[in-house]
Order: C-alpha cells, then sequence, then structure tokens
C-alpha cells in the first residue's frame, strides 16, 4: 500500500510541474519604422538631444512591463491599462500622477509635437471626438522624427507604437511633460 501512496504522490508532483504557466515572452522593445502615409498629420518631433537619467530610469521602468497583458483598470504586471501603467511607472519613480487618463491629461505643462522628448506623455482620443481616453509614454524619437511610444493597448496588452501609425496618428491629441 506504501508503494502505490509513494507512486500516486510521484505522478502527481510529475503531472503537476508539467502544468505550470510558461513564462511570458516579453516582445523585442524596439518597433519598426512605419512608414509614414500621406493622409497623416506631421506628427514628428525635432528632438534630437539627450535623455537625463531620470527619464533613462522611468523608460526602463516602463520596458519592463512589455508584454503584460491589457486588463480594465489594471495597474500591476499581471495586467495594464493604459493609464494604469503611467501610473505604476511614474510611481516606481516616486511621481505621483492620478489615475485617469482625463485627470492625467490636466498635470503638467503642454508641449508643442515637434518639442515632444522621450518621457512626456501623448493623450489620445480612440472613440473619436475631443475626449481623453488613452495615454502612452514617449519611448523614442527616431532619427527622422517619428515618434515611439509605449502604452497599453487592449487588444495587445503593453507595446510600443508609432505616431504614423494611422490609427494613432487619428487619434493623437496633444502631449504634455510632467518630468
Amino acid at each position: 500500500m506504501k508503494q502505490i501512496l509513494s507512486l500516486l504522490m510521484a505522478m502527481a508532483i510529475i503531472i503537476s510541474c508539467g502544468t505550470a504557466k510558461k513564462p511570458v515572452k516579453r516582445p523585442d522593445p524596439y518597433v519598426k519604422p512605419v512608414t509614414k502615409a500621406a493622409e497623416l498629420r506631421s506628427l514628428m518631433s525635432k528632438y534630437n538631444g539627450k535623455t537625463t537619467r531620470e527619464v533613462e530610469e522611468l523608460l526602463k521602468d516602463a520596458e519592463k512591463y512589455l508584454g503584460a497583458p491589457y486588463k480594465y483598470a489594471g495597474n500591476t504586471s499581471s495586467g495594464f491599462d493604459c493609464s494604469g501603467l503611467v501610473c505604476k511607472v511614474f510611481d516606481e519613480n516616486s511621481m505621483k500622477l492620478p489615475r485617469r487618463s482625463e485627470d492625467q491629461g490636466k498635470e503638467g505643462k503642454e508641449v508643442d509635437i515637434s518639442k515632444v522628448q522621450p518621457g512626456d506623455l501623448l493623450f489620445f482620443a480612440t472613440s473619436g471626438g475631443s475626449r481623453i481616453s488613452h495615454v502612452g509614454i514617449v519611448h523614442r524619437i527616431l532619427n527622422d522624427g517619428e515618434i515611439n511610444f509605449i502604452h497599453s493597448s487592449t487588444s495587445k496588452g503593453v507595446i510600443i507604437s508609432s505616431l504614423n501609425e494611422k490609427y494613432w496618428n487619428q487619434a493623437y491629441l496633444f502631449a504634455r511633460r510632467v518630468l
């Protein structure tokens, strides 16, 4: 009887180890450049300076969440919504921001898109109109002025996108600097 019990326990351990969740594969943090279509607004930055240590740390913290899933009202690595990601990243860098993207859009100072820098916040109206419904953090300015931002999308979770993508280009409202 003891042998059968030992065998059953050994099988249970083997089976349970084989059903463990696979680790989340994080995507490459850099996106491929997007060819700008003629009908899109010119949303390019002339920034070509160096980022501060503070901004580098902020972006490093944002990048560690790449691949995290989308979760409505989420603000942890098990799932983020857009404003939850922004709150978490800024909180980890000793900066408190309001929880809602609409309220985050009132923080700091407005910045013209041509002067946007890494670490600035971009605001979008993804439902049309002019009401803020989405936020992302400027991640990188490419040599041609293309603006990439990190955010939590409902379909893909935490990713890096470009303002040259038609969807984001048309939904863009304004940028703000809170650092």
